[in-house]
């Protein structure tokens, strides 16, 4: 079976004491660091204690609002009527009109950039019917995601007793909405924009996309008893890290968190893909219809290393020298190894790509025609 993404994290510096000796200095008390493609944790802190995540909560009304889209349920130019519930909202928002009709396109935008609760509810009411259906879906989709610390009462994270979470579960929810649906960066890099012609202008509340190098989102929130927290995602040299800050003290002092947790991310980290650097060559077939058969690797391996490593990463290709047929598609022909140095990192099987059935006695003795001629 061809599995078109192994993903392999190789941490050689997380553990022990080298671990907490590169440990970052932040100030607030539940923190993540998590890289998008292999899920792993960079460095955390009181990860799984329950808090409230404020309007951070708005990230799994997103997740659910891309789902589907992606999934056909949904368009970007559907229209969403606002309803009195919606439209009731208080915190940040902006000032939906009861019957008031946007787009899908235009409430998620309000969403992500000034993490509009009204906008929030309206999406959901749309999608399920009221908001308390559509945070059966919050809470049902955040089990599926493995979010054990997680329990949602509404679609905004205002103040709601028993609405709680994790700096892990945000960081798997985080995780899912830009790794499988990376067009919410449309909305998520916003700076400034406007809604109704022009008359509502967007500031977006997440600083770090002025101030922080390869930001591309991701959701502030802050209420008097959560304080100030944040799900922070920023790329570079095409590694995307989420960091996330819960119960900060000031929100200047959680935008330095999250800058402090995804700087020390980029510094020490590096995702390599391993892949062939040179187009692999064709393994010779005997009895076959076809003289060779092409080569492909077995899916693509992540390397998640400390950059260290990474400086050090070499490949081996070990391939047979020839097949007999019938050559069924997908048979192993070899290898792909990575290493650091002498040090092995991965194997990729390298597999054939097209089947190569035998030649029948029909055809081996046209065979020997052609070539009784060609030698005429």
């Amino acid at each position: 079976m061809k599995h078109p993404l192994a993903v392999l994290a190789v941490l050689l510096t997380l553990c022990g004491t080298a671990y907490a000796a590169g440990m970052p200095e932040v100030n607030a008390p539940s923190v993540v660091l998590m890289e998008k493609e292999t899920g792993t944790v960079l460095f955390a802190r009181d990860e799984h204690t329950q808090r409230e995540p404020a309007s951070v909560t708005k990230i799994m009304t997103i997740l659910l609002t891309m789902e589907a889209i992606d999934n056909g349920t949904l368009s970007y130019d559907s229209v969403v009527t606002a309803s009195a519930h919606a439209s009731s909202m208080g915190g940040s928002q902006i000032w939906l009109r009861e019957n008031e009709q946007m787009t899908v396109e235009e409430m998620l935008k309000a969403v992500c950039v000034v993490s509009a609760n009204d906008c929030a509810v309206a999406l959901g009411e749309h999608l399920a019917g009221s908001e308390e259906a559509f945070v059966e879906r919050m809470n049902r989709r955040a089990k599926e995601l493995g979010m054990a610390d997680t329990v949602f009462r509404n679609a905004t994270g205002l103040p709601a007793p028993g609405h709680v979470t994790s700096a892990y579960d945000i960081a798997l929810m985080s995780r899912e909405l830009i790794l499988r649906h990376p067009d919410i960066r449309r909305f998520t890099t916003i700076w400034m924009d406007s809604l109704r012609g022009g008359t509502s202008v967007l500031v977006n509340t997440n600083k770090l996309l002025r101030t922080f190098d390869g930001a591309t989102g991701l959701k502030t929130g802050s209420t008097g008893t959560a304080r100030y927290c944040l799900s922070a995602t920023a790329e570079r040299e095409g590694m995307e890290l989420i960091a996330v800050v819960l119960k900060g003290d000031t929100s200047a002092q959680r935008f330095q968190d999250a800058k402090t947790l995804l700087s020390y991310g980029f510094s020490r980290y590096a995702l390599r893909s391993v892949e062939p650097e040179t187009p692999l060559p064709p393994v010779p077939v005997n009895m076959g219809t076809a003289e060779s058969v092409d080569v492909e690797p077995d899916g693509t391996c992540l390397l998640l290393l400390d950059k260290d490593k990474a400086a050090l990463l070499r490949q081996e290709v070990a391939l047979e020298e020839a097949l007999q047929a019938p050559v069924e598609k997908g048979t192993r022909v070899g290898t792909l190894t990575a290493y650091a140095g002498d040090e092995l990192l991965a194997e990729i099987p390298l597999v054939t790509a097209a089947e190569v059935p035998r030649v029948t006695y029909g055809e081996m003795f046209l065979r020997v025609l052609r070539m009784a001629f060609l030698d005429d």
